[in-house]
């Protein structure tokens, strides 16, 4: 088999692809072992952290010998139905406590979307706007859904759930703050509303889109962004909005909104 061929799909469902055809094992447990794998890519697994994640401390007595033979069908399903015995070379790696999964940087799409992720961090702080957006955009058009959407979550995999989670976030941030300082705001609007809709607590999304409302001349609607969000945030959580989306309301009223009210968001 040829590693180079094999490419891994973690940002929505769990995918393992070589050469076009689909290689992903169908059964519910070996996928989850799959997922535990590729989170933890090229570093050992030991058996228990395989068993603690399948199991959540209620491991049957049989766990070892059944972690081994989802290993078995594993590498089975990874190398097309041929011999789990070989070759050598295959992507999953048997040691003597646990199992590693070989996985090249440019093979799985949940490490790409980091590295871009990361080179946009660092062109937004440079104030390379246009490199930002370029780069959080080929970031954004990775993410397919939640990771792993299609597998069973434990607790390890929860965790790697929920920081990959945060990063999807912060790329939409950093996307909307490059777009908003190139002056794109009214090409913004639809997108900030379906994420102040996705997310009607989370007080960034909901100032960035009053800042764009109001620099495309919408100020009766920013208002109501902002009045929907104190209401909610009164009912959900007893809180009033924070005191740079209070000074951002001033802002509106007295149509003085610019990009520099970014930094009045908290976040």
């Amino acid at each position: 088999m040829s590693r180079a061929a094999l490419r891994w799909r973690a940002l929505g469902p769990l995918r393992a692809v070589r050469d076009g055809r689909d290689t992903t094992p169908t059964a519910p447990k070996v996928r989850q072992v799959l997922a535990l794998l590729l989170a933890r890519r090229n570093t050992v697994v030991p058996l228990t952290v395989i068993t603690e994640e399948l199991w959540s401390g209620r491991a049957p007595r049989s766990a070892l010998t059944t972690v081994q033979t989802y290993a078995y069908q594993l590498r089975r399903a990874l190398q097309d139905g041929g011999d789990p015995a070989g070759p050598a070379d295959g992507p999953l790696v048997t040691h003597p406590h646990g199992y590693l999964l070989r996985v090249e940087p440019d093979e799985y799409d949940a490490e790409e979307f980091t590295a871009l992720t990361g080179a946009a961090r660092t062109a937004l702080a440079c104030d390379d706007l246009t490199a930002a957006e370029t780069l959080t955009g080929r970031a954004l058009d990775l993410w397919e859904g939640p990771l792993f959407a299609d597998v069973a979550h434990g607790p390890l995999l929860r965790g790697y759930a929920l920081r990959m989670g945060e990063l999807h976030l912060q790329a939409q941030e950093m996307r909307i703050t490059a777009g908003l300082r190139l002056g794109r705001h009214r090409e913004l609007v639809g997108d900030l509303k379906e994420l102040a809709c996705a997310h009607p607590l989370h007080e960034w999304f909901q100032g960035t889109l009053i800042i764009a409302l109001q620099r495309c001349g919408r100020r009766s609607e920013a208002l109501d962004v902002y009045q929907q969000l104190r209401v909610a945030l009164r009912d959900e959580l007893g809180l009033d909005p924070s005191p740079g989306l209070q000074r951002l309301r001033q802002h509106v009223l007295t149509d003085k909104v610019s990009t520099a009210d970014l930094d009045l968001l908290p976040g």
